[in-house]
């Protein structure tokens, strides 16, 4: 949930407890104990959480492992198909809770050499075209359908587009590119599923220790 989003919701809590409090027999100073709460929570969660409190309330209750683990499989796409196309990857982060210890505002996130150009030439595009496209890829292929993968759309169109490449061309070889990727880790699912693991054992969660190494 988003901050604007939350504090909309309390805001909308508050007015209506304050409307039927009376009714119900509620005493205004629970109900402005529980208005104090909550400012206190959303205060806690922008400045130390960066809004994402919710996120990494979610990933640490018992249900949270699932939520990590659609992650994992997704950066661990990025992994296997950076490894295939030799590019190296600088750190991967699985959970909102790495993101935030590493000054990121996101769930997962795989750091990628960066090209050592803003223009690319047609094959160097088509392989940045299967690693970013590789998470996505690999929830579809996991769970039916992705999730994320916003952030790694828009480098691609933006590598696409300071290359000069019209919008078409563009579009034409990320969908090839992305046909390529799906044969790559239909063929390697095992591998995928086990890098996955790897991600997740490291992933540090509150309440449980970061595995360092794992």
């Amino acid at each position: 949930m988003s901050q604007p989003l939350a504090a909309g919701l309390a805001v909308a809590l508050v007015s209506l407890a304050a409307i039927l409090g009376p009714a119900l027999g509620l005493s205004p100073w629970w109900i402005t104990l529980v208005v104090a709460l909550g400012l206190g929570s959303l205060t806690l969660d922008a400045a130390r959480f960066g809004g994402r409190g919710g996120h990494v309330l979610a990933e640490a209750l018992p249900g949270g492992q699932l939520r990590l683990r659609r992650i994992a499989i997704h950066e661990a796409g990025h992994v296997l198909v950076a490894r295939q196309e030799a590019m190296a990857v600088r750190q991967v982060l699985v959970g909102s809770l790495a993101c935030l210890r590493a000054g990121l505002n996101t769930s997962g996130s795989t750091e990628l050499e960066p090209p050592a150009h803003a223009k690319l030439p047609p094959e160097e595009l088509r392989r940045w075209s299967r690693v970013l496209q590789a998470g996505m890829v690999a929830e579809q292929l996991i769970y039916g359908q992705s999730v994320g993968g916003s952030d790694d759309r828009a480098l691609l169109g933006r590598l696409w587009g300071l290359s000069g490449h019209d919008v078409d061309t563009a579009q034409r070889e990320q969908r090839r590119a992305r046909r390529e990727v799906e044969q790559q880790l239909r063929r390697c699912q095992d591998e995928l599923q086990a890098q996955a693991e790897t991600l997740l054992a490291a992933a540090p969660r509150l309440g449980r220790p970061q595995v360092v190494g794992a």
